[in-house]
């Protein structure tokens, strides 16, 4: 049975297409993109007044599978994603056990395709057992299928350990995603250093811990020429050495979640836990940063870093209270409301900054809609 998407707009930034089209697809693949004349036999959908654009991943996603299945598993991460938009998810590796091996790679692939929802797509550690001290096994997680390496969730202190990885990774042509954290300037704090922070009685997090872990980032990916890719960046300052490592040629690309171009810790009210997350809520002026790196292009992807909890984890104290919030079933809602509908961004960037860009930092075979292309599309109804 053909497929037949009729009278939608599509947009598909890899093409510089931004019209009025119809779109065949034929046994998984993209057969026409234009005006198609309709074969009765064909499964006719009609789009008329929706974007159709190339399937939206989101590279920052948390499974909890293996290990903290009460949390969340892989097919119910699958039915998430796709309830919001996604077509693939990258899911981070601070699962128990740790990521770190090919066996466990094949097993999330496995587990996967099971489930059959959605695209997903293993990241690796860096390290064995995300502990930061000893190189995982990245060439055979590699070969295994993994898409990059990340230690997110036990941020990478030492220095000489991100080199290695970067110049081990770009040997493979996958990055390194880091949580940018610095462990020493922010223990013991839950969220932003602010007044919000005095006023609650919290003990807060400089955003100093954040800056300097992403110079050291730019800094080591221009040295090496490995690619590094900074997660959840929330401070503007952050963002500044991102600006600047770009414009010196370092191989660094940056995501920013829906929560951090949204809200700010003046939205922390009644010590609400759904508010905690790391890296924590910043200042007004950190969000008006990052929708302006979302214009300028400084910002190549919008991930959620979707991180899901038990109920008892955040029915507790603010500080004791388990870090993240979920997000695949709301971002892209968020993004058309906040970004497209206020006129920061315009469909065909947002559709770059959720699918193309996504695609190429993780070498997938996604992003466009070309005749041949695999038809992982995504469709957008923009009154709903």
């Amino acid at each position: 049975m053909k497929l037949f998407l009729r009278g939608g707009r599509v947009v598909d930034p890899s093409q510089g297409l931004d019209k009025k089209a119809d779109v065949l697809i034929a046994d998984g693949k993209v057969a026409r993109v234009g005006k198609v004349p309709v074969n009765k036999s064909w499964n006719v959908i009609d789009v008329s007044g929706m974007v159709v654009a190339p399937g939206f991943i989101d590279m920052h996603v948390h499974l909890r599978e293996p290990g903290r299945e009460d949390k969340e598993t892989i097919k119910t991460g699958s039915e998430a994603a796709a309830a919001g938009g996604f077509t693939g998810i990258a899911c981070m590796p601070n699962t128990n056990p740790v990521n770190d091996s090919p066996a466990l790679t094949r097993y999330i692939l496995e587990r996967a395709q099971q489930a059959g929802v959605v695209n997903v797509h293993p990241i690796g550690a860096v390290t064995k057992g995300s502990l930061g001290e000893e190189l995982a096994e990245i060439g055979e997680m590699r070969q295994a299928g993994i898409v990059a390496i990340s230690d997110d969730g036990h941020p990478i202190q030492n220095a000489q350990l991100m080199r290695r990885a970067l110049e081990y990774a770009r040997l493979f042509d996958i990055p390194v995603i880091d949580h940018c954290e610095d462990a020493v300037l922010s223990a013991g704090g839950c969220m932003n250093e602010s007044g919000v922070s005095t006023r609650l009685g919290l003990r807060g997090i400089n955003r100093t811990a954040e800056e300097l872990p992403v110079a050291r980032d730019v800094m080591l990916s221009r040295v090496t020429g490995g690619r590094v890719h900074i997660a959840h960046v929330s401070a503007r300052e952050s963002l500044d050495w991102i600006r600047t490592g770009k414009n010196h040629g370092a191989p660094v690309t940056c995501e920013v979640t829906p929560h951090h171009f949204t809200l700010t810790d003046q939205d922390i009210q009644d010590y609400n836990t759904s508010f905690k997350m790391s890296p924590p809520l910043r200042e007004q002026g950190d969000v008006d940063a990052m929708l302006s790196g979302l214009a300028d292009g400084t910002i190549d992807c919008i991930a959620t870093d979707h991180a899901p909890h038990t109920s008892l984890e955040k029915e507790t104290t603010f500080e004791e209270a388990a870090n993240g919030v979920i997000g695949l079933e709301t971002a892209v809602s968020i993004a058309w409301d906040r970004l497209v509908g206020r006129d920061i961004i315009g469909a065909t960037r947002l559709v770059e900054l959720m699918s193309v860009n996504p695609s190429r930092i993780l070498n997938l075979d996604r992003g466009g809609l070309k005749e041949g292309a695999v038809a992982d599309i995504t469709v957008i109804d923009p009154n709903r």
